[in-house]
C-alpha cells in the first residue's frame, strides 16, 4: 500500500510555480494577483482562506483579502464582485463558499467574470470543461487529476466509482476521469439515493469518496488493489485534540487502508491540492493561458 503525499506533491508544485513566477517578473511581466473574499466566520472557511494566502506568498503571488461580516445584503456582495472584474490589477478572485442563507450563491457566481473565475465553477467553465476545452477547472477535481498523475496511476480503462453529486467535486470530478484527455476511465456515479452501492464500488479499480459522511466508505466494499482518493473533511468532536475535534474523511482509513494499492489521508491527501489546483488557475490567469 502506497500513501499518497498530497502536502508533499502540492509543495513540490508550488515551488516550480514560484520558479516560473520569478521569471515572468524578471522579465518584466506582471506579478499573478488573487483576491479572495470571505463573508461571515465559518472555521472552516477561514482557515481554507488563511491557507489560500500562504500558498500565494509561497508562489511569490500578490494577494489580498477582502472580508465582509454575515449580515452583507447580497447587492453590496454584487457590487464587490462588480469592482474585482473591472480591476485590472486582479488576474483572478474567489468567493469563499458556503456564504450566508440569505445571499444566491449562484446568482453570485455567476456575476464573476468567467476569465477571473479561478474556482472554476462559473457556468461557462463548467460548460468548457465538459466538452473538454481549455479553461479554469474547478481545483479538487483538477487536484486531484494531478496526483493520480504525480503517481503514475493507470486510469486508462479503468473502472472508477465517484461517490458523491456535488457540483464542486463529484459531477465535475466524473466528467474529467470519463474524458480522453483526463483519466479515460468508465465511470459510475453513486450517491445518497443509489441502490446496491456497496456492489457498485467492489467493482471499482478507483474509489472517489465525496460524499461528506465520515467513515462511509469500509472495508467490505473496496476490491484489493483499488486505489482510494479520499476528498472527505469533516470535523469530527474529539477531546484528545487541541482544537476540540480532528478532520475525518469519508473513508474508514485503518480498515480500508491495508486492501489497497494507493490511498490519500485525511489530512494530507486531496486538501493541500485544493489549494495548490487554485494557485496552477492562478497562475493561468495572469498568464492569460484560456482566455485573452
Amino acid at each position: 500500500m502506497t500513501l499518497i503525499d498530497g502536502k508533499a506533491t502540492a509543495a513540490a508544485i508550488k515551488q516550480e510555480i514560484a520558479e516560473e513566477v520569478k521569471k515572468i517578473v524578471a522579465a518584466g511581466g506582471k506579478q499573478p494577483h488573487l483576491a479572495a473574499v470571505l463573508v461571515g466566520h465559518d472555521g472552516g472557511s477561514e482557515t481554507y482562506v488563511k491557507n489560500k494566502v500562504i500558498a500565494c506568498e509561497q508562489c511569490g503571488f500578490k494577494s489580498t483579502l477582502i472580508r465582509f461580516e454575515d449580515d452583507i445584503t447580497e447587492e453590496e456582495l454584487l457590487k464587490c464582485v462588480d469592482k474585482l472584474n473591472h480591476d485590472d490589477d486582479v488576474d483572478g478572485f474567489i468567493v469563499q463558499l458556503p456564504l450566508p442563507k440569505h445571499i444566491d450563491e449562484q446568482r453570485i457566481i455567476e456575476a464573476i467574470d468567467y476569465r477571473k473565475d479561478v474556482d472554476g465553477f462559473h457556468p461557462i467553465n463548467v460548460g468548457r470543461m465538459a466538452i473538454g476545452l481549455p479553461c479554469f477547472i474547478s481545483a479538487t477535481p483538477l487536484g486531484i487529476i494531478t496526483l493520480l498523475r504525480h503517481y503514475n496511476i493507470e486510469t486508462s480503462g479503468k473502472k472508477c466509482v465517484v461517490i458523491g453529486r456535488s457540483n464542486i467535486v463529484g459531477k465535475p470530478m466524473a466528467q474529467l476521469m470519463m474524458q480522453k484527455q483526463y483519466g479515460d476511465a468508465t465511470v459510475t456515479v453513486c450517491h445518497s439515493h443509489t441502490a446496491n452501492i456497496k456492489e457498485e464500488c467492489l467493482k471499482a479499480d478507483i474509489i472517489i469518496a465525496a460524499i461528506g459522511k465520515p467513515d462511509f466508505v469500509t472495508a467490505d466494499m473496496v476490491k484489493d488493489g483499488a486505489v482510494i482518493i479520499d476528498v472527505g473533511t469533516t470535523r469530527v468532536p474529539d477531546a484528545t485534540k487541541k482544537r476540540g475535534y480532528r478532520l475525518n474523511g469519508d473513508v474508514k482509513f485503518d480498515e480500508v487502508a491495508p486492501k489497497c494499492s494507493f490511498i490519500t489521508p485525511v489530512p494530507g491527501g486531496v486538501g493541500p491540492m485544493t489549494i495548490c489546483s487554485l494557485m496552477k488557475n492562478t497562475l493561468a490567469a495572469g498568464k492569460k493561458e484560456y482566455y485573452k
